[in-house]
């Protein structure tokens, strides 16, 4: 385990990376035993440093939960990051990409719940059960350290992921909202277009099978620790694409056929 005060230095560097708009070496060059709980610790320090700060947690992302994003970052664990409020953004926004480090975009589906989630046992069923309402999502990402550090070639691990908050930077979520009984969600897919051009696409049956399966995952991984998911959080599923890097200039839209279309303009 980490010192302490290691977990609080590695929080502040991540901090100070994302507020300063500049890369850091992975954490694991310097720490290379760090577990995947060290990592969550440092997660979480540093999100506590954003609610210091008057941030408000909003829900959660699920990550690397298909194979398509497993492939990408070459790891083979799903993870989870936090959502705070400044990361919302709305459907036909125009985003600042220099406010991000090495931003990409990822396409899923947002579960919005209505009842409390808690257990090591939750069922897909309960997890559709404690649904207000689902709806098509994109979730900006961003590399606060290296996937490949420029000096040594070492590429990040899990660990530096999970620390980097999963990598979560921003999520935009479309207008049509569909009750979980409403839609057979394996089937439901969509094509990402970048500048007009289809880059992506899938169906959210690649997230474990059924994206339910991550929000129960994030279930079980927080019940040790007395945590659950509370009603009104956005609690992303997880990416049925790989990710598509965007620059300032580029225009986003994935298309969800009945669904509608979520879209936004990078600046």
């Amino acid at each position: 385990m980490l010192a302490t005060e290691e977990i609080e230095a590695a929080a502040k560097k991540l901090y100070e990376a994302e507020r300063d708009r500049v890369q850091i070496a992975p954490l694991t060059l310097t720490h290379p035993e760090m577990s995947m709980d060290d990592a969550y610790a440092v997660q979480r320090a540093w999100v506590d440093r954003k609610i210091a700060g008057g941030r408000r947690i909003t829900g959660y992302k699920i990550g690397l939960t298909s194979r398509a994003m497993q492939m990408a970052m070459n790891i083979d664990t799903p993870d989870f990051g936090i959502l705070l409020d400044d990361m919302a953004y709305a459907d036909g926004d125009q985003i600042p990409a220099a406010d991000f480090t090495d931003p990409r975009i990822e396409v899923e589906f947002a579960f919005v719940l209505r009842k409390p989630l808690f257990g090591d046992d939750v069922s897909v069923e309960q997890v559709l059960e404690a649904t207000d309402y689902i709806v098509p999502a994109l979730e900006l990402i961003a590399a606060r350290s290296y996937r490949v550090d420029p000096e040594t070639g070492y590429t990040r691990t899990v660990c530096d992921t999970i620390a980097d908050n999963a990598a979560n930077a921003g999520y935009v979520l479309g207008k049509t909202r569909v009750k979980p009984g409403e839609i057979d969600l394996r089937w439901a897919g969509a094509m990402l277009y970048l500048n007009g051009e289809i880059e992506e696409t899938g169906l959210a049956g690649g997230v474990m099978g059924h994206p339910a399966h991550g929000i129960r995952w994030v279930c079980k991984r927080f019940a040790p620790h007395g945590i659950g998911l509370q009603p009104g959080q956005v609690i992303l599923a997880g990416s049925f694409t790989r990710p598509v890097a965007v620059k300032a200039g580029d225009r986003i839209l994935a298309d969800y056929n009945s669904l509608g279309t979520v879209e936004v303009e990078f600046i």
